[in-house]
């Protein structure tokens, strides 16, 4: 890592909706795709600050949902 440049990382999503930060000039791992954001780590750290309201994974926030929905019958 050079410290005259600004290193750029991607945000990278899984099947969970559960995102993270990759280095922009490496491969998306397997089971992850690119969300189409990219820029220096705190730009993009802040962008999934802002977009990642719930961080548990995808299939549990769909239990809660659907036990709130028998709650409320």
């Amino acid at each position: 890592m050079s410290e005259d440049r600004e290193d750029i990382y991607r945000v990278i999503v899984n099947n969970e909706e559960q995102y993270s930060i990759w280095p922009a000039d490496r491969e998306v791992p397997a089971g992850w795709n690119d969300a189409d954001k990219s820029g220096p780590k705190e730009e993009v750290l802040e962008y999934i600050k802002q977009i990642w309201l719930d961080s548990a994974p995808d299939h549990i926030r769909r239990l809660r949902e659907e036990k709130e929905r028998e709650r409320d019958k």
